[in-house]
């Protein structure tokens, strides 16, 4: 079987992939895996479960908890809540693991599965492998009378999550109007009450969750509803979540957008001016825009560079110590509160560093220049030649050399999708897009796959 888990969990359509039967022993692996793995001999592991409200989390949440209490574990049943917020409720109630029912920003028919460990941190391959190995050979503990775990209703997990969030902000938001995207997703309930609790005039779009439009047309893969939300009401500025609010994009009072990037350039700032930047570094992936780096080097602020995926980036600041790092898309860990990534997190401290400056989002947000970023995906290529096919390299030396240290180009094989992802970055957006569909054309052709 070809390995089970991709970049965040395993993600699927819904009652094809993903079936009740199939995520039932899915659950009893990792029962066996982060439960009685973890827990001390004698005591019953627990393990918190949450969802992001897709209409079939419901039967997938139900057969979580089930394969869950059938192999021993006692479940904490959070419900409807962001990623982040479970990440928080299984490092405060010192639980073994977490389950959460999620497809991010996939649109509604599909849905996933990830396991948070003890502490609320993502799993390292070897361990998503472990539980791969037990799902397939099928070897699940089933205990009998007393040994089985009993499902309780977590009744004030938005509340210990909001008082979480409000005690981390540096600065209120009184005086600040705020719009919220919720995406029709995990945060329409737990993100306006945690604004409203630090103090800022909140008006909220994209919080009527019906199972099946989480998403659709709104959140932060669909910008639109939020710039004109945020200018027809004069808002000081707008945060967009998606579906399980893990990451967060951001516009401005007039509707520009604020990408990962600059938020994260913000908060550096922010940080290092507090004395709180950890070796006065930022940790972000290869696809960050290359005037991140030099916005940062201007500001005395190092980055570091890791893989795509934000577990990468909290990887390299769990090693070295670092306490901010994130996408371009949106996901930021300041892994002083979090231990991933945490959209409603981001999108406080952004609106604080708002109001404790008294400067518009726009100005602060100018601390960085992005250079036009051109990215096109190449479908069928053969994605493993990427790095040595001789023509690709001879290509990309070619463009890196017409670029200078005005751009750069990358080149690698999606973890999500079957397409190799080319980007170019330039002083200017016609060179960015001659470049990149100069590269495209090479991979197309040297890379093609024989019949």
């Amino acid at each position: 079987m070809s390995r089970l888990f991709g970049t965040d969990g395993v993600r699927g359509l819904a009652n094809d992939l993903l079936t009740a039967n199939m995520t039932l022993d899915l659950a009893q692996a990792a029962a066996l895996v982060l439960g009685h793995g973890h827990a001390p001999e004698g005591r019953r592991p627990t393990a918190v479960v949450a969802r992001d409200g897709r209409a079939s989390g419901e039967f997938l949440s139900a057969a979580v908890s089930a394969g869950l209490a059938g192999s021993g574990v006692d479940v904490h049943d959070a419900g409807v809540l962001p990623t982040p917020a479970l990440a928080y409720l299984v490092a405060d109630l010192d639980a073994d693991f977490g389950v959460m029912i999620s497809a991010s920003h996939n649109p509604a028919p599909d849905n996933g599965i990830k396991f948070l460990a003890h502490g609320g941190r993502k799993l390292p391959d070897r361990v998503e492998d472990e539980i791969q190995a037990v799902f397939e050979a099928g070897d699940f503990r089933r205990p009998t009378g007393a040994g089985v775990g009993r499902i309780h209703l977590l009744t004030d997990a938005e509340d210990r999550y909001v008082l979480h969030l409000v005690g981390a902000i540096p600065h209120r938001l009184e005086g600040l109007r705020v719009v919220l995207d919720c995406a029709n997703g995990a945060a329409s309930g737990v993100s306006p009450d945690a604004f409203r609790g630090a103090g800022a005039d909140v008006h909220v779009i994209g919080a009527e969750p019906d199972g099946l439009n989480i998403n659709d047309g709104c959140g932060s893969t669909h910008l639109e509803p939020l710039r004109r939300a945020v200018v027809e009401l004069g808002a000081d500025l707008g945060i967009a979540h998606d579906g399980d609010a893990d990451r967060c994009l951001a516009v401005d009072a007039s509707g520009r957008e604020v990408d990962g990037d600059q938020i994260m350039a913000i908060l550096a700032l922010a940080m290092k001016d507090a004395g709180r930047l950890v070796d006065d570094t930022l940790v972000a992936t290869v696809m960050s825009n290359l005037g991140l780096k030099l916005a940062l080097r201007e500001a005395g602020i190092e980055l570091r560079e890791t893989a795509v995926g934000d577990r990468y980036v909290l990887e390299t600041m769990t090693e070295h110590g670092y306490n901010l790092g994130g996408e371009q898309s949106g996901h930021v860990i300041m892994s002083d509160y979090a231990t991933t990534g945490d959209g409603l997190l981001t999108g406080l401290m952004l609106a604080s560093r708002v109001a404790q400056t008294r400067a518009p989002l726009a100005e602060l947000a100018t601390v960085m220049t992005r250079l036009p970023q051109v990215l096109l995906n190449v479908r069928g290529v053969d994605r493993a030649a990427v790095g040595s096919n001789p023509g690709v390299q001879a290509a990309v030396a070619e463009v890196e050399q017409r670029l200078g240290e005005t751009g750069r180009v990358l080149l690698r094989p999606s973890g999500t999708e079957p397409v190799v992802r080319v980007m170019v970055e330039a002083a200017s957006e016609e060179v960015a897009r001659a470049e990149t569909e100069y590269l495209a054309s090479v991979v197309e052709r040297e890379l093609a796959l024989t019949v």
